[in-house]
Protein backbone atom coordinates (compact mmCIF):
# COMPACT_ATOMS: atom_id res chain seq x y z
CA UNK A 1 0.00 0.00 0.00
CA UNK A 2 1.43 3.38 -1.01
CA UNK A 3 0.74 5.20 2.12
CA UNK A 4 0.10 8.76 0.80
CA UNK A 5 1.44 10.76 -2.26
CA UNK A 6 4.65 12.53 -2.44
CA UNK A 7 3.13 15.91 -3.83
CA UNK A 8 0.14 16.08 -1.16
CA UNK A 9 2.39 15.43 1.49
CA UNK A 10 4.92 17.97 1.20
CA UNK A 11 1.62 20.77 -0.16
CA UNK A 12 0.32 20.80 3.41
CA UNK A 13 0.75 24.03 5.15
CA UNK A 14 1.22 25.53 8.33
CA UNK A 15 2.48 24.25 11.79
CA UNK A 16 0.23 22.19 13.78
CA UNK A 17 -1.20 23.14 17.03
CA UNK A 18 -1.03 19.16 18.28
CA UNK A 19 -0.16 18.76 22.47
CA UNK A 20 2.98 17.48 23.66
CA UNK A 21 2.83 13.73 24.61
CA UNK A 22 5.42 12.54 26.36
CA UNK A 23 6.89 9.01 25.82
CA UNK A 24 5.09 6.09 27.15
CA UNK A 25 6.90 3.27 25.50
CA UNK A 26 8.71 2.12 28.47
CA UNK A 27 8.80 -1.78 27.40
CA UNK A 28 10.12 -0.88 23.69
CA UNK A 29 6.41 -0.69 22.22
CA UNK A 30 5.22 2.29 20.59
CA UNK A 31 2.04 3.70 19.69
CA UNK A 32 2.87 4.28 16.46
CA UNK A 33 0.36 2.98 13.81
CA UNK A 34 1.21 3.83 9.87
CA UNK A 35 -2.28 2.55 9.09
CA UNK A 36 -3.39 5.34 11.09
CA UNK A 37 -0.35 7.90 11.69
CA UNK A 38 0.51 8.24 7.84
CA UNK A 39 1.28 12.19 8.06
CA UNK A 40 3.94 13.07 10.83
CA UNK A 41 4.81 16.16 8.80
CA UNK A 42 2.21 17.73 10.74
CA UNK A 43 3.22 19.13 13.99
CA UNK A 44 5.17 21.61 15.38
CA UNK A 45 9.08 21.87 16.80
CA UNK A 46 8.81 22.01 20.53
CA UNK A 47 12.31 23.40 22.44
CA UNK A 48 13.52 20.64 24.75
CA UNK A 49 16.39 22.00 27.59
CA UNK A 50 16.82 18.52 28.75
CA UNK A 51 16.97 17.26 24.90
CA UNK A 52 20.35 15.43 24.61
CA UNK A 53 21.54 13.83 21.35
CA UNK A 54 21.93 10.28 20.66
CA UNK A 55 25.87 10.63 19.64
CA UNK A 56 28.48 13.85 19.73
CA UNK A 57 31.27 14.93 16.93
CA UNK A 58 33.91 13.33 19.63
CA UNK A 59 31.10 10.19 19.93
CA UNK A 60 30.97 9.18 16.65
CA UNK A 61 33.86 8.30 14.57
CA UNK A 62 31.72 7.85 11.36
CA UNK A 63 30.84 11.84 10.63
CA UNK A 64 32.63 13.79 7.97
CA UNK A 65 34.06 17.01 8.70
CA UNK A 66 31.30 18.35 5.95
CA UNK A 67 28.37 17.95 8.96
CA UNK A 68 30.55 18.09 12.20
CA UNK A 69 29.42 22.05 12.55
CA UNK A 70 30.82 22.48 16.20
CA UNK A 71 34.21 20.90 15.48
CA UNK A 72 34.24 23.24 12.94
CA UNK A 73 33.49 27.09 14.83
CA UNK A 74 29.91 26.61 15.30
CA UNK A 75 29.25 27.87 18.79
CA UNK A 76 25.35 28.23 19.10
CA UNK A 77 23.87 25.07 20.58
CA UNK A 78 20.12 25.60 20.52
CA UNK A 79 19.68 24.01 17.24
CA UNK A 80 20.35 20.34 18.78
CA UNK A 81 17.50 21.30 21.44
CA UNK A 82 14.38 20.99 19.30
CA UNK A 83 12.17 18.16 19.28
CA UNK A 84 9.62 17.76 16.70
CA UNK A 85 5.89 16.40 17.63
CA UNK A 86 3.35 16.09 15.26
CA UNK A 87 -0.25 16.71 15.49
CA UNK A 88 -2.16 13.63 15.43
CA UNK A 89 0.65 11.10 15.77
CA UNK A 90 3.04 9.74 18.36
CA UNK A 91 6.20 9.36 16.90
CA UNK A 92 8.07 6.68 19.38
CA UNK A 93 11.82 7.89 20.50
CA UNK A 94 14.40 6.12 18.43
CA UNK A 95 16.12 3.12 20.49
CA UNK A 96 19.23 1.97 19.36
CA UNK A 97 19.04 -1.30 20.96
CA UNK A 98 15.29 -1.39 19.55
CA UNK A 99 16.94 -0.44 15.99
CA UNK A 100 19.21 -3.39 15.86
CA UNK A 101 16.71 -6.12 17.05
CA UNK A 102 14.68 -4.95 14.26
CA UNK A 103 17.74 -4.82 12.05
CA UNK A 104 19.28 -8.24 13.10
CA UNK A 105 20.65 -10.43 10.04
CA UNK A 106 19.47 -7.50 7.89
CA UNK A 107 20.91 -5.27 5.48
CA UNK A 108 19.63 -1.75 5.42
CA UNK A 109 20.99 0.66 2.56
CA UNK A 110 20.46 4.73 1.82
CA UNK A 111 21.16 4.82 -1.95
CA UNK A 112 21.21 8.74 -2.98
CA UNK A 113 23.37 11.89 -3.35
CA UNK A 114 25.11 13.79 -0.15
CA UNK A 115 21.93 14.44 1.86
CA UNK A 116 20.56 10.93 1.65
CA UNK A 117 24.95 9.99 3.09
CA UNK A 118 24.06 12.21 5.86
CA UNK A 119 20.91 10.52 6.64
CA UNK A 120 22.91 7.50 6.40
CA UNK A 121 25.83 9.09 8.96
CA UNK A 122 22.95 9.62 11.15
CA UNK A 123 21.39 6.79 11.63
CA UNK A 124 24.68 4.79 11.85
CA UNK A 125 25.88 7.22 14.63
CA UNK A 126 22.27 6.70 16.82
CA UNK A 127 23.28 2.66 16.94
CA UNK A 128 27.03 2.77 17.09
CA UNK A 129 27.30 3.92 20.32
CA UNK A 130 25.99 0.61 22.32
CA UNK A 131 28.22 -1.38 19.86
CA UNK A 132 31.36 -2.75 21.68
CA UNK A 133 34.23 -1.15 19.69
CA UNK A 134 35.68 -4.39 18.29
CA UNK A 135 32.06 -5.24 17.24
CA UNK A 136 31.57 -2.67 14.80
CA UNK A 137 33.53 -1.51 11.42
CA UNK A 138 33.34 0.71 8.58
CA UNK A 139 34.97 -0.25 4.89
CA UNK A 140 34.19 1.22 1.38
CA UNK A 141 34.88 1.14 -2.20
CA UNK A 142 38.05 2.46 -3.97
CA UNK A 143 36.32 5.46 -4.77
CA UNK A 144 34.26 5.34 -1.39
CA UNK A 145 30.73 5.02 -3.52
CA UNK A 146 29.76 2.19 -1.49
CA UNK A 147 29.77 2.72 2.05
CA UNK A 148 29.50 -0.26 4.48
CA UNK A 149 28.94 -0.30 8.51
CA UNK A 150 28.98 -3.58 10.20
CA UNK A 151 27.63 -4.13 13.39
CA UNK A 152 29.34 -7.70 13.87
CA UNK A 153 27.03 -9.19 16.82
CA UNK A 154 23.71 -7.94 15.23
CA UNK A 155 25.07 -9.13 11.82
CA UNK A 156 23.50 -6.55 10.71
CA UNK A 157 25.14 -4.09 7.76
CA UNK A 158 23.86 -0.65 7.24
CA UNK A 159 24.84 0.75 4.25
CA UNK A 160 25.26 3.65 2.10
CA UNK A 161 25.75 3.95 -2.19
CA UNK A 162 26.24 7.06 -3.99
CA UNK A 163 23.69 7.09 -6.65
CA UNK A 164 22.78 10.96 -6.91
CA UNK A 165 20.55 10.59 -10.39
CA UNK A 166 19.66 7.22 -9.35
CA UNK A 167 20.29 6.39 -12.98
CA UNK A 168 24.27 5.87 -14.31
CA UNK A 169 25.89 9.00 -15.05
CA UNK A 170 29.59 9.77 -16.01
CA UNK A 171 29.64 11.80 -12.61
CA UNK A 172 28.79 8.67 -9.69
CA UNK A 173 32.49 7.54 -9.31
CA UNK A 174 34.44 10.86 -9.05
CA UNK A 175 32.51 13.89 -9.18
CA UNK A 176 32.28 16.22 -11.70
CA UNK A 177 31.56 19.65 -9.91
CA UNK A 178 30.82 21.80 -13.30
CA UNK A 179 26.82 20.75 -14.03
CA UNK A 180 27.03 21.31 -17.80
CA UNK A 181 29.50 18.81 -18.25
CA UNK A 182 27.41 15.79 -16.05
CA UNK A 183 25.84 13.72 -18.44
CA UNK A 184 23.15 11.30 -17.39
CA UNK A 185 22.64 7.34 -18.74
CA UNK A 186 18.90 8.30 -18.26
CA UNK A 187 17.67 4.61 -19.38
CA UNK A 188 20.80 2.77 -17.51
CA UNK A 189 20.75 1.53 -13.95
CA UNK A 190 21.95 -2.08 -13.80
CA UNK A 191 25.94 -0.63 -12.62
CA UNK A 192 23.66 0.71 -9.67
CA UNK A 193 20.87 -1.75 -8.86
CA UNK A 194 23.62 -4.76 -8.80
CA UNK A 195 24.46 -3.51 -5.22
CA UNK A 196 20.79 -3.36 -4.52
CA UNK A 197 20.13 -7.17 -4.95
CA UNK A 198 20.03 -8.98 -1.83
CA UNK A 199 19.02 -5.81 0.82
CA UNK A 200 16.20 -5.42 3.17
CA UNK A 201 15.86 -2.14 3.37
CA UNK A 202 15.90 0.32 0.88
CA UNK A 203 15.50 3.90 1.29
CA UNK A 204 15.96 5.93 -1.57
CA UNK A 205 16.52 9.60 -2.00
CA UNK A 206 17.08 11.74 -5.43
CA UNK A 207 16.50 15.85 -6.08
CA UNK A 208 19.00 17.88 -5.37
CA UNK A 209 21.49 17.01 -7.78
CA UNK A 210 18.89 17.21 -10.34
CA UNK A 211 18.33 21.20 -9.53
CA UNK A 212 22.17 22.45 -11.02
CA UNK A 213 20.28 23.75 -14.61
CA UNK A 214 17.11 23.77 -16.23
CA UNK A 215 18.56 21.53 -18.80
CA UNK A 216 19.75 17.80 -18.10
CA UNK A 217 22.40 15.84 -21.19
CA UNK A 218 20.78 12.76 -21.32
CA UNK A 219 22.03 9.69 -23.14
CA UNK A 220 20.45 6.53 -24.41
CA UNK A 221 22.44 3.72 -24.90
CA UNK A 222 26.19 2.59 -23.35
CA UNK A 223 29.11 5.05 -22.36
CA UNK A 224 30.87 2.75 -24.28
CA UNK A 225 30.03 4.28 -27.28
CA UNK A 226 31.23 7.34 -26.31
CA UNK A 227 29.43 10.86 -24.52
CA UNK A 228 28.50 12.14 -28.35
CA UNK A 229 24.85 12.64 -29.29
CA UNK A 230 23.47 13.25 -26.22
CA UNK A 231 20.00 15.11 -25.40
CA UNK A 232 19.25 18.36 -24.05
CA UNK A 233 16.33 17.71 -22.00
CA UNK A 234 13.93 20.00 -19.58
CA UNK A 235 14.87 18.62 -16.24
CA UNK A 236 11.10 17.00 -15.62
CA UNK A 237 11.23 14.87 -18.44
CA UNK A 238 14.89 13.80 -17.62
CA UNK A 239 13.60 13.32 -14.00
CA UNK A 240 10.34 10.97 -14.85
CA UNK A 241 12.52 9.34 -17.70
CA UNK A 242 15.32 8.28 -15.14
CA UNK A 243 12.82 7.62 -11.98
CA UNK A 244 10.98 5.18 -14.69
CA UNK A 245 14.24 3.38 -15.46
CA UNK A 246 14.18 3.25 -11.70
CA UNK A 247 10.76 2.05 -10.91
CA UNK A 248 10.96 -0.19 -13.78
CA UNK A 249 14.05 -2.15 -12.46
CA UNK A 250 11.95 -1.95 -8.74
CA UNK A 251 9.31 -3.50 -10.40
CA UNK A 252 10.93 -6.41 -12.35
CA UNK A 253 13.69 -6.94 -9.74
CA UNK A 254 12.37 -6.62 -6.32
CA UNK A 255 10.78 -9.29 -4.36
CA UNK A 256 8.56 -7.13 -2.28
CA UNK A 257 8.27 -10.34 0.44
CA UNK A 258 11.67 -9.96 1.19
CA UNK A 259 12.39 -6.22 0.18
CA UNK A 260 10.69 -3.39 2.10
CA UNK A 261 11.21 0.56 -0.12
CA UNK A 262 11.27 3.85 1.20
CA UNK A 263 11.18 7.12 -0.60
CA UNK A 264 13.02 10.55 1.05
CA UNK A 265 11.09 13.28 -0.02
CA UNK A 266 12.79 16.65 -0.93
CA UNK A 267 15.28 18.43 1.84
CA UNK A 268 14.14 21.81 1.28
CA UNK A 269 17.07 24.10 0.69
CA UNK A 270 16.98 28.04 2.25
CA UNK A 271 18.76 30.41 -0.01
CA UNK A 272 16.40 33.23 0.38
CA UNK A 273 15.93 34.49 3.89
CA UNK A 274 12.83 36.54 3.21
CA UNK A 275 11.05 33.16 2.80
CA UNK A 276 10.89 33.09 6.27
CA UNK A 277 10.77 37.07 6.99
CA UNK A 278 14.18 37.84 7.57
CA UNK A 279 14.63 40.27 5.12
CA UNK A 280 18.02 41.06 6.27
CA UNK A 281 19.40 37.94 6.23
CA UNK A 282 21.98 36.13 4.20
CA UNK A 283 20.84 33.23 3.24
CA UNK A 284 20.34 30.74 6.21
CA UNK A 285 23.45 32.62 7.95
CA UNK A 286 23.13 33.07 11.97
CA UNK A 287 19.85 31.77 12.26
CA UNK A 288 20.07 30.08 15.52
CA UNK A 289 15.64 28.75 15.78
CA UNK A 290 13.01 27.12 13.44
CA UNK A 291 11.32 30.03 11.08
CA UNK A 292 7.73 30.11 12.61
CA UNK A 293 6.52 30.35 8.99
CA UNK A 294 8.16 29.65 5.60
CA UNK A 295 6.72 31.38 2.60
CA UNK A 296 7.10 28.70 -0.25
CA UNK A 297 5.37 28.41 -3.69
CA UNK A 298 5.71 24.21 -3.78
CA UNK A 299 2.91 24.41 -6.96
CA UNK A 300 5.50 25.90 -8.72
CA UNK A 301 7.93 22.77 -7.98
CA UNK A 302 6.54 19.68 -10.17
CA UNK A 303 9.45 16.58 -9.15
CA UNK A 304 6.97 15.67 -6.17
CA UNK A 305 4.26 15.39 -8.59
CA UNK A 306 6.68 13.28 -11.03
CA UNK A 307 7.64 10.96 -7.89
CA UNK A 308 4.06 10.21 -7.02
CA UNK A 309 2.95 9.64 -10.39
CA UNK A 310 5.30 7.12 -11.30
CA UNK A 311 5.69 5.43 -7.38
CA UNK A 312 1.11 4.81 -7.76
CA UNK A 313 2.07 2.99 -10.64
CA UNK A 314 4.50 0.28 -9.11
CA UNK A 315 3.89 -2.97 -8.47
CA UNK A 316 6.01 -2.83 -5.36
CA UNK A 317 4.92 -0.70 -2.48
CA UNK A 318 6.82 2.34 -2.07
CA UNK A 319 6.51 4.21 1.57
CA UNK A 320 7.63 8.03 1.76
CA UNK A 321 9.68 9.16 4.33
CA UNK A 322 8.32 12.57 4.43
CA UNK A 323 11.14 15.09 5.78
CA UNK A 324 10.06 18.21 3.45
CA UNK A 325 7.58 19.83 5.85
CA UNK A 326 9.38 19.64 8.82
CA UNK A 327 12.71 20.41 7.92
CA UNK A 328 11.50 23.60 5.92
CA UNK A 329 11.43 25.49 9.39
CA UNK A 330 14.35 24.36 10.49
CA UNK A 331 16.42 27.33 8.73
CA UNK A 332 18.72 26.68 11.93
CA UNK A 333 20.15 23.42 10.94
CA UNK A 334 22.08 23.99 7.67
CA UNK A 335 25.84 23.71 8.00
CA UNK A 336 26.17 27.43 6.83
CA UNK A 337 29.70 29.02 7.15
CA UNK A 338 30.51 25.87 9.60
CA UNK A 339 31.17 23.24 6.37
CA UNK A 340 33.77 22.85 4.34
CA UNK A 341 34.58 24.01 0.47
CA UNK A 342 37.05 21.82 -1.68
CA UNK A 343 37.42 19.38 1.21
CA UNK A 344 39.16 22.04 3.47
CA UNK A 345 36.94 23.13 6.71
CA UNK A 346 35.98 26.96 5.57
CA UNK A 347 38.80 29.43 6.95
CA UNK A 348 38.21 32.18 9.35
CA UNK A 349 38.03 34.70 6.36
CA UNK A 350 35.45 32.45 4.01
CA UNK A 351 33.48 32.15 7.31
CA UNK A 352 33.54 35.75 6.83
CA UNK A 353 31.51 35.77 3.40
CA UNK A 354 28.34 33.50 4.02
CA UNK A 355 26.57 35.45 0.78
CA UNK A 356 29.27 32.52 -1.16
CA UNK A 357 30.14 30.17 1.68
CA UNK A 358 27.49 29.46 3.15
CA UNK A 359 26.12 26.30 3.04
CA UNK A 360 22.38 26.17 3.24
CA UNK A 361 21.86 22.57 1.53
CA UNK A 362 23.41 19.96 4.14
CA UNK A 363 22.28 19.80 8.21
CA UNK A 364 25.03 19.89 10.86
CA UNK A 365 25.02 16.26 12.69
CA UNK A 366 23.91 15.66 15.34
CA UNK A 367 20.81 17.98 13.86
CA UNK A 368 17.58 17.52 11.84
CA UNK A 369 18.06 14.43 9.87
CA UNK A 370 18.31 12.45 13.04
CA UNK A 371 14.53 13.29 13.20
CA UNK A 372 14.24 11.78 9.39
CA UNK A 373 15.26 8.69 11.50
CA UNK A 374 12.82 8.86 14.04
CA UNK A 375 10.68 8.68 11.30
CA UNK A 376 11.85 5.43 9.47
CA UNK A 377 12.68 3.53 12.92
CA UNK A 378 8.85 4.62 13.03
CA UNK A 379 7.92 2.32 10.25
CA UNK A 380 10.87 -0.15 10.64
Amino acid sequence: MHLCTYSSLIHREGVGSGEYRPEIDGDGRSEFNPEECNDTARGKWLFNASLRPLYSERSCAYLEKQVTCKRNGRLDSDYLHWEWQPDDCYLPKFKPGVALKKLRGKRLMFVGDSIQRGQWMSFVCMVQSIIPKDQKSLSHSRSRSHLVFRAKEYNTTIEFYWAPFLVESNTDQYIISDPDKRILHIDSISKHAENWKGVDLLVFNSYIWWMSGLQIKSLWGSFANGEEGYEGLDRVTAYRLALKTWANWIDYAIDPNRTRLFFTTLSPTHFRSEDWGNKNGIKCYNETKPAVKVKRVWGSNRMPDVVSSIVKKMRVSVTFINITQLSEYRVDGHVSVYGESGGKVLTKEQRADPSRYADCIHWCLPGVPDTWNRILYAYL
